[in-house]
């Protein structure tokens, strides 16, 4: 799946007023964090995770976090990732 930039814009703005609903810290991605990410989503389509690490050690779990889930990357800042991944059952956002 490739979002094109108009809708990549339209989730970054749809971010701004999301809170993160999964942190990976110290721990790294364990099996339950992994799970809590699918299940969130499954049921948001549109996520925002906090990591809490080095700057190579973020990079290396979004690349993990996008290769497990098939999200997209929609924006990174800092230690705030969002993710999207649509639900083909039940669809929350649209995008044109």
């Amino acid at each position: 799946m490739s979002l094109s930039n108009r809708q990549i814009r339209y989730l970054r703005s749809l971010c701004h007023e999301l809170s993160p609903v999964v942190m990976v810290a110290d721990k790294g991605l364990s099996e339950n964090v992994r799970a809590e990410i699918q299940g969130a989503l499954d049921s948001h389509e549109l996520i925002k995770v906090k990591l809490r690490a080095e700057r190579e050690q973020r990079k290396a779990w979004i690349d993990s976090i996008i290769d497990e889930t098939s999200a997209e990357l929609v924006q990174k800042i800092g230690q705030v990732a969002c993710f999207y991944r649509p639900n083909p059952r039940n669809r929350k956002i649209t995008l044109n």
